[in-house]
């Protein structure tokens, strides 16, 4: 049941009119990015509304914009206001679900630890949170902070920094906001939890582990997801699923690394894409939001000689006569130097005296081309349509059949001989 006093504080909090009626009652809760936090609230049986909104902070009137403004001049040391944070307001029926099991929810759905901080978003907005009513919801907030600080302890995981506090400046967000992953179902959301179980909840089977036998240990990439990732899945199906290059890579949903293996920073984003050489990280990709050139860029400054990067991702060009494959003539395939895809076959090569390797014709579908009008010229560009990486142009003065000459830079290439 809501008491009388209850009604009044939301009264004098929301600043706004609210429909609180005996059958039901509310939570205010900051889990990061709001959009994830709906979703992950609105799962509960039980649960009658969640809505995303601002609280905790000074100002009794601010938006979306208002509050990035505010942690912008907070980073710049232009301010001391408190901002407030990203939060939903959860509504449910307490004779269908109770506060703890709504709290249970809330600390296993996101990393409690990271303090200012959720998925990819940063800052004072993105703080975990309880904000309650009355001292009877602090007291179960308490007890459950206390009940999953032990479970995390156990689990090697830090100290809780969830501020719990009395409800304060409650603003509900502007409509777009509002069921924003059910509007958008590929939309960002950075929330992931720790995966440790509230204690007495039911554990479910963990994804397997890595298997070490069966990655390489000289240089490896491992792709991070969850469960629930529209962008795990994105990432898949645009460059995964079709995956040629050279650099082994695996996919896994269990965090835990094999023995020996070490990460230089926690992970705090899904789809995360590290790199690891010798067992230990070197480089990470996080994050993948359907943006392929720059993941294949990433990877090919991490993978390409210097020289090679400024062919490749500055529009170089090589010295006639000193690059790679000029004199290859074994049959074969050359393929893109990083994601490893198919471009030109050998029997498509010929001696063109240029310098450099030219075809007459290539793998179809295995360029792009686009107009060039650097150094004062008129040219047209031919890029690999794989990574999106310069490649050299092409001319009119080939030879029969197709009379096109494309002059390909050789140090981007890789030569794949026919299996014997």
């Amino acid at each position: 049941m809501v008491s009388i006093g209850r009604i009044f504080l939301w009264g004098m909090l929301v600043l706004m009119p609210t429909s609180l009626f005996a059958s039901d009652d509310s939570i205010v809760l900051g889990m990061g990015c709001f959009w994830g936090a709906e979703k992950r609230m609105s799962e509960i049986p039980g649960v009658i509304d969640v809505e995303s909104g601002y609280a905790g902070g000074d100002d009794p009137q601010a938006g979306y914009e208002d509050v990035l403004k505010l942690e912008r001049s907070l980073r710049r040391g232009a301010t001391e206001r408190r901002n407030h944070a990203e939060v939903v307001r959860v509504r449910f029926d307490p004779e269908r679900v109770s506060l703890e099991t709504i709290l249970k929810k809330f600390w296993e759905s996101h990393d409690p630890t990271q303090g200012d901080r959720q998925g990819n978003d940063v800052g004072s907005n993105y703080r975990s949170a309880i904000y309650t009513l009355d001292e009877a919801q602090k007291a179960v907030a308490l007890s459950t902070r206390a009940a999953y600080q032990q479970a995390l302890s156990q689990a090697g995981h830090g100290l809780i920094a969830t501020e719990i506090a009395p409800l304060r400046h409650y603003i509900r967000g502007e409509e777009q906001h509002q069921d924003y992953l059910k509007k958008n179902p590929n939309g960002y959301c950075g929330l992931g939890g720790t995966g440790v179980v509230f204690p007495g909840g039911e554990t479910k089977a963990g994804p397997p582990p890595l298997v070490v036998d069966q990655l390489a240990r000289d240089r490896q990439l491992i792709v991070f997801e969850a469960e629930d990732c529209p962008f795990c899945k994105q990432f898949h199906a645009e460059v995964m699923d079709a995956w040629q290059s050279e650099i082994p890579i695996a996919a896994t949903l269990n965090h835990a690394l094999p023995k020996d293996w070490t990460l230089e920073k926690a992970l705090f984003a899904t789809p995360t894409i590290v790199l690891f050489e010798q067992g230990r990280e070197v480089s990470r990709y996080t994050g993948y939001q359907g943006d392929k050139d720059r993941f294949w860029q990433w990877l090919g400054f991490q993978v390409l000689t210097p020289a090679q990067q400024r062919v490749a991702f500055e529009q170089g060009t090589e010295p006639a006569f000193t690059g790679s494959h000029l004199d290859e003539k074994r049959p074969g395939m050359f393929v893109d130097a990083v994601t490893g895809a198919p471009l030109f076959r050998s029997d498509a090569k010929f001696d063109s005296g240029t310098g450099w390797p030219s075809f007459f014709n290539p793998v179809e579908g295995a360029i792009t081309l686009h107009e060039d009008r650097s150094h004062g010229m008129r040219r047209v560009e031919v890029r690999s349509a794989s990574s999106g990486m310069h490649l050299g142009h092409v001319f009119d003065d080939g030879p029969p059949p197709s009379g096109k000459r494309y002059c390909i830079n050789g140090n981007v290439l890789r030569f794949e001989p026919d299996a014997e």
